[in-house]
């Protein structure tokens, strides 16, 4: 078994970044800015926006963190969003989700200038993704298909299951586990909820990749030897034993899991850093008008 380590890689990238920003700012080019809007006060929230502003020092990036109050209007919301489409200085934003439910966050999402997208969560990032085109690509997908890379995983061919069908996870990695190209070239079976017989079809996968946000949900007995494993979930779980009162847990049962794989991601340190790093690759292309002209 190997472990698949998505903090190292996302240090290695990250260096990779900073050293790519700083021949573009040395030649007089310009400096990448990437602004996050943060509504209310959600504990998780909190801690994803301020690793992205960490990120984004490291890589040497401008950053710009606006806060709202969770009672914010939807109309106001729209107004701060159409601000920064329309900031020649700003390169690509984010909207930190989950948004409060007065909001609609696809309204808000589909406000978003495709262009400064850098969270690929916009229709047309979407579907250009869908058939092959130049896009931004959602950040945690994009991660997961790195870490293929990084550690030369065999996908062509592969019977890959995607456990959850999120417009965030599981329906885009499993859309590129699809695409013509590696890593990708898979023949990928998408589980949720509804499906029938999910532990007889996971024991047929090569890949599992685990997006259901149910801790520990895949156990020893629904994986085959040799399988590859990621697991994307990362739940808050109370611990007393902890400094924060609680620990991240993943969809997978690390312990039980662990000894039959051939490759596998941890929580921490495994998908989570790599969501992080592929939002600052996607600001790089921003920053370059690599994908879009503005």
């Amino acid at each position: 078994m190997q472990l698949i380590d998505g903090k190292f890689i996302s240090e290695q990238i990250k260096q990779e970044i900073a050293a790519e920003v700083a021949e573009i700012t040395t030649k007089g080019g310009k400096q990448p800015h990437l602004a996050a809007i943060l509504v209310g006060h959600d504990g998780g929230s909190e801690t994803y926006v301020a690793n992205k502003v960490k990120a984004c020092a490291q890589c040497g990036f401008k950053s710009t963190l606006i806060r709202h109050e969770e009672d914010i209007t939807e109309e106001a919301l729209l107004q701060e969003v159409e601000r920064l489409n329309n900031d020649p200085d700003i390169d690509g934003f984010i909207v930190q989700l989950p948004l409060p439910k007065h909001i609609s966050e696809q309204r808000i999402i589909e406000a978003i200038d495709y262009r400064k997208d850098v969270d690929g969560f916009h229709p047309i990032n979407v579907g250009r993704m869908s058939i092959g085109l130049p896009c931004f690509v959602s950040a945690t997908p994009a991660g997961i298909m790195e870490l293929f890379k990084r550690y030369d995983i065999d996908t062509k061919g592969k019977h890959c299951v995607v456990l959850g069908r999120s417009n965030i996870v599981g329906k885009p990695v499993a859309t590129l586990m699809m695409q013509k190209a590696y890593p990708g070239n898979a023949t990928v079976t998408v589980c949720h909820s509804a499906s029938k017989g999910l532990k007889e079809i996971c024991r047929q996968a090569d890949i599992i990749i685990a997006a259901l946000g149910q801790p520990n949900f895949v156990t020893a007995d629904m994986v085959k030897e040799g399988a590859v494993i990621i697991d994307v979930g990362t739940t808050r779980v109370p611990d007393a034993t902890k400094k924060s009162g609680f620990h991240l847990n993943g969809d997978v049962l690390f312990k039980e899991v662990a000894p039959k794989c051939s490759y596998i991601t941890p929580v921490p340190g495994g998908v989570g850093p790599m969501t992080i790093v592929s939002l600052m690759r996607n600001t790089l292309l921003a920053s370059k008008k690599a994908i879009y002209t503005v």
